[in-house]
Parts: structure tokens; sequence; C-alpha cells
């Protein structure tokens, strides 16, 4: 049996690295990016077929593929825990300016912003957290705050722990977001419920709440687009 060429014997047109020099980053496929992050295959593959392999674990879908531990990706021949942390680095950082591009938002019109706020946050948890987001008369983003962390099922949220700090905040209205990690976005009779014990909490205070998003990886439930307020 023949030995597979290494990425050095490639075309320099084929070579990742000189890839990107030449044409840029954007000409390059997932597993090539991948493949310059992890920098060598094993006996048996290059580096981009090893990086093919990983991602056709996942069915090449990138979010599947960024949930994997270094546990995960240490089953594959040639990854070893400093290879398999550097993939984890790459796609931490790649979140976290996913995150800090929405957080950029200056103002919420809609509950597609607010979901692009909150979904780099909620959208991949494993367990449920609620947090809210405070917004001043104009609906410009005060502060953000997590309320509370539960498990897979639920979680428990304080009402007078919302609206002391929204109170604090001198905030006019707040948006309610939580995570459902089944990714089923079909509000729970909890749901309905602690959505309406809020409203009415609010419209005592004269702070009303706008919206309450149900937020998985791939969507999310708007209680305000569905007339649920």
């Amino acid at each position: 049996m023949s030995k597979p060429f290494s990425i050095k014997q490639w075309n320099e047109d084929d070579r990742p690295r000189e890839k990107m020099l030449s044409k840029g980053k954007a000409s390059l496929s997932d597993a090539e990016l991948i493949a310059i992050l992890i920098g060598s295959g094993n006996r048996e593959e290059s580096a981009v077929a090893l990086a093919k392999k990983m991602l056709a674990f996942t069915n090449n879908n990138l979010n599947a593929f960024s949930k994997l531990s270094v546990e995960n990706l240490m089953q594959f021949k040639g990854i070893g825990e400093a290879k398999a942390i550097s993939i984890i680095t790459a796609l931490e950082l790649a979140k976290r300016c996913r995150l800090e591009e929405a957080l950029k938002v200056d103002k919420i019109t809609s509950s597609s912003l607010a979901y692009e706020i909150m979904q780099p946050v909620l959208g991949d948890l494993k367990h449920e957290e609620f947090w809210v987001i405070y917004l001043n008369n104009a609906h410009q983003v005060i502060y953000r705050k997590q309320l509370s962390k539960g498990g897979i099922t639920g979680t428990m949220v304080d009402t007078r722990l919302v609206f002391n700090k929204a109170i604090a905040l001198l905030a006019t209205g707040i948006i309610l977001c939580h995570n459902h990690p089944s990714g089923t976005l079909k509000p729970s009779n909890a749901d309905k419920n602690l959505t309406l014990k809020m409203k009415h909490a609010g419209e005592t205070l004269d702070i009303k709440v706008l919206d309450h998003l149900i937020i998985t990886e791939k969507g999310y439930f708007s209680f305000a687009d569905s007339n649920l307020l």
C-alpha cells in the first residue's frame, strides 16, 4: 500500500497555509482551517484528511463539533491533548467574537435582536439558565444579568431579584430569556405562568416586561411575537 502524500508534497495552491496567504482565509474549507490548527495528521492521513474525518463525526456540523470535549477529540489518531486544546480554544474564541459583536447592539427593537445578543450565551448550554436584559426608556441595553442556573429540565427564578435590579438600574423595561437544552421551542406551563407573574409584578412597578425568549441552539420562541404577553 502506498503511503499518502503529506501536505508538503501537495501543489502549493492546495496547502492550507499557502492557500490562506495567496487566496485569503475565506477560500479555506472548515477542514482546511482545522488542519492549520492541528499542524499535522498521522501516519495514514494528512492533516486535512484527519480534519475531514473529525468533522464527519458530527456530520460536518460546526456547532456540534464545537461541543466536543478534549477527550472526544483525543479519540482520533494523531490528536493529542495539546492539539485538542488548540481546537477547543480556537472555537471558543470564535464564540466570544460572535458574542462581542452581538453586544454592540445599542438598541433592541425586535425579538430577533434580543436573540442575537443571548444566543451565544445560552444556545449550546446543557443546563438551563435564566437571564434578564434591562433596558431604558429608549430600549437601549443597560445591563444583562444571570438570575439563576438550573438543571437539564428547569431553573427557579425569584421575582424580587428580577425587579430589585430593575429598580436599582432605573430600567423601564426588561426582556426575560432562558434556554431549553432539549431543543424544543414550545413553552411549558411553568414558562407561561412565570411570564404572567413577571408581567403583573412589572405592571405594579411600572416596569414593562417587553418579551420572554426561549432560546435553543437553532432558534427561539418569543412570547411577544406570539401575543402571549
